[in-house]
């Protein structure tokens, strides 16, 4: 071989690894610059005698979530959780549970946990396809279902038995998150939801609570109205995913009474009542077509469930706290409990 060649051959050898060695450098440099992946876990957690505050990391929404519980009346014994969500505003404003019932004064005598999450408005506490510009991005089927319970639990000291209960837009979302873990709560009470998503009634309704009142877009959540997710989601067509799950289901009829009246002129001076009026009725009269056909779906199956249909009654908080205390002896089979 003559010089010129041993010398090129040289440079090409010298510029090989000077390249590899500066890939490796930046792959390295890559590796150590990327941040791990943050788990779900208890971020904090503020004890107020009974209440106890928890800030509960999620990692598939990459946030805190505020967890309120109420302890249980003896909390040197471990106890199950009674999971009360609320309704479109999620418990972020004064139609929660806590700012509108009686629960936690109700269930303040009891050897259970209540558990009240707040956050999600808007959202049906389920896992949107895509971020929502207004709402946010929403992964709650994931936080109920598989970050939460286990954190609750370890932190709690509970006893792993668990039962759910919603109102209105989270009594649809009861019936959906029973049907995407079986098992995991073992009792499940609904009270003026509309169990269906996939119908038209069900995404008229949905499109309403989530685009009109809540300004999101449901084509974040489950897609175009073609999309296999409203059928994936919705709670009767896949009914059969609640056997086994002790089951309350209520709603009124929508007919007015003169309480309801009375209420709906004293919260409402403008219209003297008869807008709120209106909807509250047009609404629960809804949520009644819903729970019917929810009820034809489990008796076509065999799926035992109880019901009440009151004859009377609007989408208002004194109906859902009274549906509250009608279920709990089922609520407290499911945490272990006797009512």
């Amino acid at each position: 071989m003559n010089l010129s060649a041993l010398r090129g051959a040289t440079v090409l050898r010298t510029g090989v690894c000077a390249l590899a060695a500066v890939l490796a450098l930046t792959m390295l440099g890559s590796t150590a610059a990327a941040e791990p992946e943050k788990p779900s876990g208890l971020s904090s957690l503020v004890k107020d005698g009974r209440t106890w505050h928890l800030k509960v990391y999620s990692a598939a929404m990459g946030k805190d979530i505020t967890v309120d519980v109420q302890r249980p009346v003896d909390e040197s014994k471990p106890a199950g959780n009674a999971y009360l969500v609320s309704g479109l505003d999620a418990g972020e404003g004064t139609a929660s549970w806590q700012a509108a019932s009686d629960a936690l004064s109700f269930l303040a005598d009891k050897q259970v946990n209540v558990i009240l999450p707040i956050g999600g408005r808007g959202s049906y506490y389920t896992d949107w396809y895509k971020q929502d510009p207004r709402l946010g991005l929403n992964k709650w089927k994931t936080f109920f279902t598989e970050e939460l319970p286990p954190i609750l639990d370890a932190t709690l000291g509970s006893t792993g038995l668990n039962s759910l209960a919603g109102f209105s837009t989270s009594g649809t979302s009861v019936l959906q998150l029973a049907e995407a873990k079986p098992g995991l709560f073992k009792s499940v009470a609904a009270y003026s939801g509309c169990a269906e998503t996939a119908s038209p009634l069900g995404k008229r309704a949905m499109k309403l609570a989530v685009e009109t009142w809540a300004g999101g877009n449901v084509v974040n959540m489950y897609g175009p109205d073609d999309d296999p997710a409203w059928v994936t989601n919705d709670p009767i067509i896949n009914a059969e995913k609640l056997r086994g799950t002790n089951l309350y289901i209520s709603s009124g009829s929508g007919l007015p009474t003169p309480s309801d009246v009375q209420y709906y002129q004293s919260t409402d001076t403008e219209s003297g009542g008869i807008v709120p009026l209106f909807l509250g009725s047009v609404i629960e009269a809804t949520t009644n077509i819903c729970t019917h056909s929810l009820e034809d779906k489990l008796d076509t199956l065999g799926i035992p469930a109880t019901y009440h249909f009151d004859p009377t009654g609007t989408h208002r908080w004194v109906y859902w706290q009274q549906a509250l205390h009608d279920s709990w002896p089922l609520l407290a089979q499911g945490t272990g409990i006797e009512s």
